[in-house]
């Protein structure tokens, strides 16, 4: 899976990066987050009409803020976000869950890197055995364009006005994890090339089976870092930084 992640660079170069046409998060700036956890606002990238758009309703590129976590448009309670972080590429065409937004509402997860815990053969002091995290990256330093889905949830017991009457919520799809990123987990991010991004986005293309393929070589790398990121109170920095070598 994919519970942790880390996005530090600022809305306007995710803007220029994704050349985006309309800016959705005009009113929102998020500050870099190196330990971004389910229910966090995280930046997206999608393709959709602008709201009030009488003209000819053409799908743009948007940069939005959602909650990390999905929850669909037929949840009675908002709370089953929590659980929705990640959709399995193996079934997300499928799943109730997820199989509509597939179709009518996918986008990409701006990300620099993301977190993953290998499992030691080391045990505490319970028996249990101890996990080691790793930040994974692309080797280039560029940006990872994550797969997700995204869907909007309406508050029944706020009147339409109300600026809290709908949740924009989004998940990442993940797949089986290949190279570095396999040594680390099993699973990983489904990444999106930036050749492809223009078709992921597109609503008018509602057959995307194409892109639920096995991930090829990745060009990520890893490395282990502190154990300070288990906790979401720690940020900063310091966090992706690789151990020194024993």
């Amino acid at each position: 899976m994919c519970g942790r992640f880390a996005s530090a660079r600022g809305k306007q170069q995710l803007l220029e990066e994704f050349e985006v046409e309309v800016d959705g998060a005009a009113d929102a700036e998020l500050r870099p987050d190196y330990n971004i956890a389910p229910t966090k606002p995280v930046y997206t990238v999608l393709s959709r009409a602008p709201k009030g758009d009488a003209e000819d309703g053409r799908a743009v590129r948007q940069l939005r803020v959602m909650r990390w976590g999905l929850v669909p448009s037929w949840a009675k309670d908002p709370a089953i976000g929590s659980k929705m972080i990640n959709a399995r590429v193996e079934t997300v065409a499928e799943k109730p869950s997820f199989r509509r937004a597939f179709k009518e509402r996918r986008c990409l997860v701006p990300a620099d890197g993301y977190y993953e815990w290998a499992v030691l053969e080391e045990t505490d002091a319970k028996g249990r055995p101890k996990k080691q995290p790793h930040y994974i990256r692309p080797a280039d330093g560029g940006i990872m364009a994550m797969a997700g889905l995204y869907e909007f949830w309406r508050d029944r017991g706020r009147p339409d006005d109300d600026p809290d009457a709908w949740l924009v919520t989004c998940t990442v799809i993940t797949t089986s994890a290949v190279d570095a990123a396999g040594r680390v987990h099993d699973r990983m991010p489904m990444l999106i090339e930036r050749d492809r991004w223009g078709e992921w986005l597109d609503p008018g293309v509602p057959d995307a089976q194409g892109f639920l393929i096995p991930a090829g070589s990745t060009g990520l790398v890893a490395h282990p870092v502190s154990t300070a990121v288990n906790s979401v109170r720690n940020n900063g920095p310091e966090l992706i930084e690789a151990l020194p070598e024993e």
